[in-house]
């Protein structure tokens, strides 16, 4: 029975769909904010918020470089979660990301939106 397993497929296979979600952490991480689709938003922030909590519950960063790989593809991504973000985020339990719904896109009116680090 699938009860309460709410997955977003985005209309990607697996493998296709992890390695979307690696490359919007990595971006979202270097650059602070992303504009994406709604959906794809809110795979991201569901994935980033586990990645976060997992980074900042080691207390070995050796532990937290080996965990990266699963989440994110860059390594000046990972640089960068390690260094700023564990510290920046330390005191918080959840809610990194925020979401702004920006309108439709006009080509085919999906709704567009940007993720931002908080």
């Amino acid at each position: 029975m699938r009860h309460r397993k709410k997955l977003q497929h985005l209309g990607l296979m697996k493998s296709h769909r992890d390695s979307l979600v690696k490359n919007l952490i990595a971006s979202l991480v270097l650059h602070g904010k992303l504009r994406t689709t709604e959906n794809r938003a809110k795979a991201l922030a569901a994935r980033f918020g586990k990645m976060m909590t997992i980074v900042r519950n080691k207390k070995d960063v050796r532990e937290a470089i080996r965990l990266l790989p699963s989440y994110c593809h860059t390594e000046a991504a990972s640089i960068k979660i390690i260094g700023e973000l564990k510290k920046k985020y330390e005191n918080r339990i959840s809610g990194f990301t925020r979401i702004i719904r920006l309108g439709n896109r006009k080509g085919d009116n999906a709704k567009l939106v940007q993720i931002e680090l908080i």
